[in-house]
C-alpha cells in the first residue's frame, strides 16, 4: 500500500525499489533469524531486502499483487487484507521481532502495531509529515504526521533509541519524513533506577 489517500495508483515513492535508509540502518538490531511483520507492504522492497538478510517476513496489504512473486519462497507468509476496512485486524494476538512500516499511515491502526512488537522486538517506522505538501504528495493532512506525533505515540509504550523529523533530500524517498526506531523493553529494565538498558545507535 505505501500510504493512502489522496495518493495517485502509482506515486513515484511507490516506484522505488531500493530499501530505505532508515530501515537498512536499523535493520541489523533485529534478532537473526527473526520474523518481521512488513506492513503495507506495497512493492515489496522491504521485504525483499529482509529476506535476503536471512529474516522470515510477513507481508502485509490490501493488494500483494507485487508480491506474488514471492509467495512460494521459504521464509514468507503473503497476507491480503484491507487495513482500514471493518473486518478483523488480521493478524491478532501474533507477535513479531520487529515490525516495519514505510510511507503508509493509519492512526487507528496505531494500537495493533505496538500490540504486535514482541517482547525486546523493534518498530521501524517512516512516513510523510505535515510540510510534505510543499513538495510531494501526499498533501491531505490526514495522511500527514504532525510534529512530533510519531514521537509522542511510541514512547508511552516503547523504549525510543532514535527519532528525526525534517525535510529529507538524499535517499530513495525526498520529502518531509517523520522516522522512529524503538524497541519493547521498557518493562525489562534490571537497573535498579528502573531505565532500560541502551542500545546502540547506528550511524547513518
Amino acid at each position: 500500500m505505501e500510504n493512502a489517500g489522496d495518493m495517485p495508483l502509482q506515486p513515484s515513492h511507490l516506484r522505488v525499489t531500493v530499501p530505505s535508509l532508515w530501515v537498512r540502518r536499523f535493520s541489523p538490531l533485529i534478532p537473526k533469524g527473526g520474523t518481521v511483520l512488513d506492513l503495507a507492504c506495497g512493492g515489496g522492497r522491504h521485504v525483499r531486502y529482509l529476506l535476503n538478510l536471512g529474516y522470515k517476513v510477513v507481508a502485509l496489504d490490501r493488494d500483494v499483487t507485487r508480491v506474488a512473486d514471492l509467495a512460494d519462497k521459504p521464509g514468507i507468509e503473503v497476507i491480503e487484507a484491507d487495513l482500514e476496512g471493518d473486518g478483523a485486524w488480521p493478524i491478532e494476538g501474533r507477535t513479531f521481532d520487529a515490525v516495519v512500516i514505510v510511507n503508509y499511515l493509519y492512526r487507528p491502526l496505531f494500537r495493533h502495531l505496538f500490540e504486535a512488537v514482541g517482547k525486546n522486538g523493534l518498530f521501524i517506522y517512516e512516513t510523510f509529515a505535515r510540510g510534505n505538501e510543499k513538495f510531494s504528495r501526499p498533501r491531505n493532512p490526514d495522511y500527514l504526521l504532525r510534529s512530533g506525533e510519531l514521537l509522542e505515540i511510541t514512547r508511552r509504550r516503547l523504549q525510543v533509541i532514535a527519532y528525526e523529523h525534517g525535510l529529507v533530500d538524499r535517499g530513495p524517498t525526498t520529502g518531509v519524513m517523520q522516522r522512529i526506531c524503538a524497541v519493547n523493553d521498557l518493562r525489562a529494565s534490571e537497573r535498579e533506577d528502573g531505565e532500560p538498558e541502551p542500545h546502540g545507535v547506528r550511524p547513518t
